[in-house]
């Protein structure tokens, strides 16, 4: 029973084709480190999708905050997730905006987003239900469990976008 071999592709490439001789490599390289800033992260789908997170988070965070609680710990925890999942979005936001991945490379910087967005989005996940069931019907805290669920939404589509594997048999000669 021969299901031939399974190959995993992921979006990013380690290997490729030969690059350029080495003299256009430092002429090219030393014109591309010469910019401070990305400008092409803050018009692509990912930079707008973390832009759009952040919104999303600060929203959310300032509806519970500015409502009447009725159950401190519930709440408390919504707020405590999602601000450090702002912070640590707008942190890999600004990496790569100013290209810090690019300095610091003895970090693997897409598995570190990706535990991130993994634990994050379950956090927030939880913070969101809880969020939800302990509201009451007040607008406040319905608006910003509402805007946890929408920012969860994102997170999930930033992951699943970014890190999407694809599973292709390939057959094998003998």
């Amino acid at each position: 029973m021969s299901h031939g071999a399974r190959v995993i592709r992921t979006e990013v490439s380690s290997g490729g084709p030969a690059g350029p001789p080495p003299d256009s490599v430092a002429s090219s390289s030393a014109g591309s480190d010469a910019e401070l800033m990305d400008g092409a992260y803050f018009r692509s789908c990912a930079g707008m999708l973390k832009v759009a997170q952040m919104i999303s988070l600060l929203i959310g965070f300032i509806s519970v905050n500015n409502s009447v609680w009725t159950d401190y710990s519930a709440y408390s925890f919504f707020q405590i997730v999602t601000m450090c999942d702002l912070v640590m979005i707008l942190f890999f936001y600004i990496m790569h905006i100013f290209r810090v991945y690019r300095k610091l490379n003895c970090v693997s910087w897409p598995l570190a987003e990706f535990l991130h967005y993994l634990i994050g989005t379950i956090l927030l996940l939880i913070g969101s239900i809880v969020a939800a069931n302990k509201s009451y019907n007040l607008t406040g805290l319905v608006a910003g469990a509402t805007f946890g669920f929408l920012a969860t939404i994102l997170c999930v589509i930033s992951m699943w976008s970014s890190y999407k594997v694809s599973c292709t048999t390939q057959s094998t000669s003998k």
